[in-house]
């Protein structure tokens, strides 16, 4: 029995046997067998393939083996395969977990040395507090005395560079894993299991810092290839080049770097960087790649290439990546800079004075990249449409970079101003150069048009969650776009379709379909395709569709998430679009300003800063008391948008982009002004639309009304009263329901669940009307019952299908209307909807 259960495991030239699972007999089958057996498994693994059938029935050597036999040599074959992969996957979780547990204790070390330093530090200020001030004076001038000054290096030769180098390496590694830095958790950040990594930013440092350390599973060398290429991660880098390499002596190599940055916004220049970059590995088998700005005059390219940039300063920063055994690599990363804050308007300094916008734009991002790319080596990623990730990310970073390049602007990218005098709340630029083609192949970029027209602003938002406004903005389209403007810019794209001025007129149905492609391994971004339906108006095109195709990338809708900043980039595409698919990206980007602790400064003050702000007001309510001064937020929104045009119409697109851009950013004003914390929020008891009640009192309306008409609870509890009675309604399971009795009744309320049912908002809600969500069925099935409703109060619907604001399908096993009447004189306020067992098709 021992030999028959050693060899069940094998496969050998003396056959294999397997366990008869009825029989509980062994059943021995020859090599050749076994053979056949594992070409019919390797090309059918499913148990039900017909083809499996027809393959067994074609092998002769199997044909004297009963087919109850050959069942039972594929379960257990199935049965050894999952096997070998769970050992295989607690393998690799276990080498992971011993990687982690090596960092943590690591860092715990570096915290130890961190508080070690802390109360050296603390006593030697104890022992200045008790001498006399004369001492005290006279210990400072000594400190300064002995403090070693940093001796001036030559840039202009080799070993002048190695000797920078070498100080660069020394200060990057006592900031990575030493105390050079008092480094504080990254808010908001917390380490755990499911973590991307450690993240830290610095308390008090000359500039700005940022630390993160993980583990990855990629080798050092590529992980170092991908983190140089910054190009390809950092979506603010606009280009790097290496101006000179040569190596270091010590089988390292260094090199001079100029890299240019894009201004997140329209109110302050870009940053440029020149540095000195030192590639080596230590005695411990780690690779190092650090980085510090070069001074002196003349250093960097030629400048008048830099005009258009400020030049900021890298501190020592770089990279620590450390093999570990099994496969992987542990990664330090430390970025410190200072990015000039001194040089933009006042509002905008936290922007350039924030450790943590630091960790959020580079560092965070680096290592997020890292592990993105690491899972899809591994094949972890599946992404939709039968697109290889890397396409798909290529078209993610053409379209910011493409946003990028509309919201700078820069000279030697062939953009021009037009009439721009300082006093024009939007900027209009002309850009009659620009290559439209994602690829170098000239066949297919866009040479004829006369160029890309550019209507941009920033404008200062007030309490306004960017999360929530963004997410507003991708799923209510309609709400802010006007869809022949959409239209054209997507004919634009197409040779010889301009159709400016006297586009043909066309209809938007108000639905808009969106089709994710991929997403990045925590959500916080993704691409997606958005279809949106048109018809022409015109008679001879009244059966032609007019449907506009946009790709789109969508980050930062998560309110609770950590993120720089929340984007909704969007550009016409092709039905079919192909992966060289010509681009030109519109869209918008919220940043929020961390106010500094104190910074009380009256708001008048900011709005005269930054263009457009004088239609937020706040009203008093807002801006006093203590809970109103917790959403005393602000941030930046800057728009942007292109639109391809021909010589000859230069003008008239330039009339149109300025009124289009102005009345999208009336659109967001009002938005905004609605979705702002003082707003709708029914835990909290606010109104939900004008004349209505108070979320309370329609709560027990909603419930007194369906005890009445039909005779149970909607809630379990028939005790819960008040704030606790709105608090089970809002989390109740089924989706309810609340419309307004009007000719056009439109949804006054709604609860979680209804609000996920049709993927919509509390503030969208008002603009959806009854019969958008019910299909014709399910109208047929409401009209023949609404006559019952209104007599006896009630009514039950038949299963059926229903749509949501997003264009998809939900399907439900019933549903219960009924009448909703006031508490105090009965009179029918709205109708009640409660649709049980809903889920998406």
């Amino acid at each position: 029995m021992a030999m028959a259960v050693a060899q069940h495991r094998e496969s050998s030239s003396s056959g294999s046997i397997d366990k008869h699972l009825d029989s509980g007999k062994y059943v021995r089958y020859t090599a050749e067998q076994v053979e056949a057996l594992e070409r019919v498994y390797a090309e059918c693994p499913k148990p039900s393939s017909l083809r499996r059938q027809q393959l067994i029935r074609e092998c002769p050597i199997l044909s004297n083996i009963e087919p109850k036999q050959i069942k039972v040599w594929f379960q257990n074959r199935r049965c050894r395969e999952k096997q070998r992969k769970e050992a295989s996957r607690l393998q690799t979780v276990n080498r992971k977990l011993t990687a982690m547990n090596k960092l943590l204790m690591e860092e715990n070390d570096r915290l130890q040395k961190q508080v070690s330093q802390l109360v050296c530090e603390n006593g030697y200020m104890r022992q200045q507090l008790h001498t006399t001030p004369a001492a005290t004076t006279d210990a400072s001038c000594d400190s300064v005395v002995t403090t070693p000054q940093q001796t001036m290096r030559d840039a202009n030769n080799p070993a002048g560079l190695l000797s920078i180098a070498e100080e660069t390496l020394t200060e990057f590694l006592s900031k990575a894993t030493g105390t050079a830095v008092d480094w504080v958790q990254m808010p908001g950040m917390k380490p755990g299991p499911d973590s991307v990594g450690i993240f830290a930013i610095s308390q008090s440092c000359s500039g700005v810092a940022a630390r993160a350390c993980g583990l990855v599973s990629l080798e050092p060398t590529k992980i170092a290839e991908i983190l140089k290429d910054r190009p390809s991660w950092f979506r603010d880098c606009r280009s790097l080049e290496v101006f000179t390499m040569f190596p270091a002596g010590n089988g390292g190599t260094i090199e001079l770097v100029y890299t240019q940055t894009y201004a997140p916004t329209t109110l302050a220049p870009a940053r440029d960087f020149w540095t000195l970059r030192y590639t080596t590995s230590l005695e411990n088998g780690s690779l190092v790649v650090c980085e510090r700005s070069l001074s002196g005059s003349g250093s960097g390219p030629n400048p008048a290439a830099a005009a258009q940039f400020v030049r900021a300063e890298t501190l020592p920063s770089g990279y620590l990546i450390r093999p570990c055994e099994g496969g992987g690599s542990i990664i330090h990363i430390v970025d410190h800079l200072n990015l000039e804050a001194w040089s933009v308007p006042e509002v905008l300094r936290p922007l350039y004075e924030s450790s943590k916008v630091i960790a959020q734009k580079m560092t965070i991002a680096a290592l997020r990249y890292i592990r993105q790319i690491a899972q899809e080596t591994s094949g972890e990623v599946v992404y939709g449409l039968g697109r290889q990730p890397a396409v798909l990310r290529t078209f993610s970073q053409r379209l910011s970079r493409g946003f990028n390049d509309a919201v700078n602007g820069f000279n030697d990218d062939g953009w021009t101003v037009l009439n721009c005098d300082g006093a024009e709340d939007v900027i209009i630029a002309v850009n009659s150069t620009k290559n439209l083609s994602g690829t170098s192949n000239p066949a297919s970029s866009l040479t004829f048009l006369g160029g890309i027209l550019c209507a941009k602003a920033s404008m200062l938002l007030q309490n306004v969650p960017p999360a929530v406004l963004v997410r507003f903005l991708r799923e209510h389209r309609s709400e802010w776009a006007d869809f022949n403007v959409d239209a054209y810019a997507a004919a634009s794209l197409k040779a010889g379709t301009y159709a400016y001025p006297g586009m043909r007129p066309t209809r938007f149905t108000g639905s808009q379909i969106i089709m994710p492609l991929g997403h990045t391994i925590e959500h916080e971004e993704m691409l997606e395709v958005i279809r949106l339906e048109g018809h022409s108006l015109a008679q001879e095109d009244a059966f032609v569709s007019r449907d506009i195709h946009l790709l789109q990338i969508c980050s930062g809708i998560d309110e609770h998430a950590v993120g720089a900043c929340s984007e909704l980039i969007f550009a016409p595409i092709d039905e079919m679009f192909p992966d060289d698919a010509p681009l030109v990206p519109s869209g918008f980007r919220i940043i929020p300003l961390d106010s500094k602790p104190g910074d009380k400064k009256d708001t008048v003050a900011t709005n005269r800063t930054l263009d457009l702000t004088s239609g937020f007001e706040v009203s008093p309510a807002t801006t006093q008391g203590a809970d109103a001064s917790s959403h005393n937020t602000r941030s930046v929104l800057t728009i942007a948008f292109q639109f391809p045009f021909d010589s000859s119409l230069q003008d008239n697109v330039a009339v149109m982009a300025r009124q289009y851009v102005r009345s999208v950013i009336s659109s967001v004003q009002r938005v905004a002004m609605a979705i702002s914390p003082s707003g709708i929020n029914p835990a909290v008891g606010a109104k939900l639309s004008p004349g209505s009640p108070e979320a309370v009192t329609l709560a027990h309306w909603i419930c007194q009304s369906y005890s009445y008409y039909l005779g149970s609870d909607l809630l379990r509890s028939d005790s819960l009263v008040g704030d606790m009675m709105l608090k089970h309604l809002w989390h109740h399971q089924d989706a309810i329901l609340c419309c307004s009795l009007k000719s056009l009744p439109v949804f006054i309320f709604a609860n979680q669940a209804g609000l996920d049912m049709l993927e919509t908002t509390l503030v969208a809600l008002q603009d959806i009307t009854l019969d958008k969500i019910f299909d014709e069925s399910g109208r047929k099935a409401l009209c023949s019952d609404f006559a019952k409703l209104m007599e006896q109060g009630f009514a039950y619907l038949p299963a059926g299908i229903c749509m949501s604001t997003m264009g998809r399908h939900v399907s439900y096993d019933q549903a219960i209307a009924w009448k909703v009447l006031t508490g105090e004189d009965n009179n029918v306020h709205c109708l009640a909807f409660s649709f049980i067992n809903w889920s998406f098709v």
